[in-house]
């Protein structure tokens, strides 16, 4: 297995892409802890400004080096910790009913529950709407390249642009449509999942547990069944009737 601190000084220097195929910049240094773990990367942008991202916000292989948007990797985290805060919760409720947790830690368990799914929730709730923002802001990127293709079309029909400036031209901004394309239909796909979790909510909403007044001790550790109730299913639902 490659170690993936070398696999990034190997970049060093080297461009970057974002996740949809874009030149982000350069390489041009890190910060790292005294045993050699990475936690920051420096990016040159190309205008001379260089700005520091966390690691976890880029990925270094055999192909280069990636950066991920913040947006991304936030819905992926979203994705994973409220199903998991939920069915902590209803792992706890199975085991209040079988008498295996004290009346007294019952409630202080199931409020620290509560309380990370709402602020989960509401993070949900935020990153839901910017990414609003950003697929409109996507849309009209669109929208401006298809009036620079018409008004290139124009010219070049009229004599005014030779053949292979004209090509390059088309090259230039049908690739860059096909990014934004590509970055709006992952936004779609992003916002469909956390629309499912806040969706969701109405039929998986953390409840306090009913405790009865006398609870015996703490019993010794056994085994537990693993028959737990399955967490809230996020169905995955790709926008296909979008219009450019």
């Amino acid at each position: 297995m490659s170690n993936p601190t070398s696999n990034f000084f190997e970049s060093l220097g080297k461009p970057i892409k974002d996740e949809y195929g874009r030149n982000v910049g350069t390489i041009a240094s890190f910060i790292a802890r005294p045993n050699g773990q990475i936690t920051d990367i420096f990016i040159e942008h190309g205008d001379g400004e260089i700005t520091r991202y966390p690691s976890e916000q880029i990925k270094v292989n055999e192909n280069g080096a990636t950066l991920f948007s913040t947006t991304k990797l936030k819905v992926d985290s979203l994705c994973n910790e409220i199903p998991l805060i939920w069915r902590k919760d209803q792992a706890l409720r199975g085991l209040i009913e079988k008498k295996k947790v004290p009346a007294e830690l019952s409630e202080e368990l199931h409020n620290a529950f509560d309380s990370a799914y709402s602020q989960l929730k509401t993070e949900a709730q935020i990153i839901a709407e910017s990414i609003d923002k950003q697929i409109a802001a996507c849309s009209k990127r669109i929208a401006d390249l298809n009036h620079a293709l018409v008004n290139l079309e124009i010219e070049h029909e009229i004599g005014q642009i030779n053949d292979n400036a004209y090509e390059n031209s088309m090259l230039l901004i049908q690739e860059n449509m096909r990014c934004i394309k590509t970055e709006r239909d992952d936004l779609e796909l992003m916002k469909s999942k956390l629309s499912n979790l806040l969706l969701g909510e109405n039929t998986h909403q953390i409840t306090p547990p009913q405790v009865t007044a006398e609870q015996p001790a703490l019993e010794e550790p056994s085994s537990v069944s693993s028959s737990l109730p399955e967490p809230p299913v996020i169905v995955y639902v790709k926008n296909v009737n979008t219009k450019d």
